[in-house]
């Protein structure tokens, strides 16, 4: 192989396999002198790649650990497998899975040859995710498109369904893609409302980067002034704020506070614990935090955590949980519930 940048790149995936490489191996892979496979190996440490030699009958050379993260050279398998990973988590907004891996989903899909484009479009068209229900399912490609258009500083349209079901035609300019764990928001300057908006990505519909650049604005945060992640964050959380009453939060549970806050979405607050609470004296904790999510969100999450608890308010969600109790016991209860007797159509 006399290419050099060709060479370089073949030796370069070689070392990103986890083994130790033989000169003697690698200069047979590469048709190369061992001298010319030293050469290669002193430039890529010259480029930022931190190659590792040891010495002896065994020795060999190795990629390893680094201070900053050196590009990755990938074959069609891995690049396909990486991005249908990033798009099966993209898609449903599950906590943890912020704008970075959806950024990081845009840039491999930007390089994509379409062959394998379309392998990873085939592969995740056919598969069924199995997701906890509670969020709603959004088009890879859709934040593919938002988050590059964002990154890019590009002017996007698209179509948007408000929650009455309205269909408005949208022209904004893209700052932050914000995720709340069910949920994937666009916080965009609106072009025709002369303001700043907050979108529900799952409403958005045909979105297009119009290719025209824009010079970002400053944010409308106290504090702030910038576009930076938290200054996203902090609008976002500002205007949510506005829209929906806020549920201050106090609930007990019969639990350690480890237990209760692996199971329960951080956005909730973490809950304080609180030994010795129990009515036999085990451990509990107590949940004291605010929330903007729905009522029957919030109550259903409650539920979830899978232990004893107790809620001190507010009003409204002790009132939604006696409902519900009610319901879920006469569904337990055969010959109580709706659709049990014979007046249903359902007896013999």
């Amino acid at each position: 192989m006399t290419d050099t940048p060709a060479r370089l790149l073949k030796l370069l995936s070689l070392l990103q396999t986890p083994r130790e490489w033989p000169g003697g191996e690698l200069a047979e892979r590469l048709d190369v002198s061992p001298r010319t496979v030293r050469r290669d190996i002193d430039r890529l440490r010259e480029l930022g790649y931190p190659v590792e030699a040891s010495r002896g009958s065994l020795g060999g050379y190795r990629l390893v650990a680094g201070a900053a993260m050196p590009p990755l050279v990938l074959d069609d398998e891995e690049a396909v497998a990486i991005a249908v990973g990033l798009r099966a988590g993209a898609g449903h907004a599950i906590e943890g899975v912020d704008e970075a891996s959806v950024r990081a989903l845009a840039k491999l899909e930007q390089v994509l040859p379409s062959r394998l484009r379309h392998r990873v479009s085939a592969l995740q068209n056919a598969t069924v995710p199995l997701t906890r229900g509670d969020g709603a399912t959004i088009d890879p490609q859709t934040l593919t498109t938002l988050a590059s258009a964002a990154t890019g500083q590009e002017l996007l349209r698209f179509s948007y369904r408000s929650g009455d079901g309205t269909e408005t035609k949208r022209q904004v300019e893209p700052c932050r893609l914000v995720s709340t764990g069910r949920r994937w928001y666009l916080v965009a300057y609106d072009l025709l409302r002369e303001d700043w908006r907050t979108f529900r990505v799952d409403r958005v519909s045909e979105p297009y980067a119009t290719g025209a650049r824009f010079t970002p604005r400053p944010l409308p945060v106290e504090g702030g002034g910038g576009a930076e992640p938290e200054d996203a964050a902090r609008y976002f959380a500002r205007s949510m704020a506005g829209r929906q009453p806020e549920l201050r939060l106090d609930v007990r549970f019969r639990a350690p506070a480890e237990f209760v806050a692996a199971r329960l979405p951080s956005t909730l607050g973490v809950p304080e614990p609180e030994p010795g609470s129990g009515p036999d004296g085990e451990d509990g904790c107590r949940l004291r935090s605010s929330s903007t999510d729905s009522l029957e969100w919030v109550a259903l999450r409650l539920a979830l955590v899978d232990c004893e608890f107790a809620v001190q308010g507010p009003p409204q969600l002790v009132a939604y949980l006696e409902g519900l109790g009610a319901r879920l016991t006469r569904a337990a209860s055969p010959g109580e519930g709706p659709g049990n007797g014979p007046e249903d159509g359902l007896g013999d």
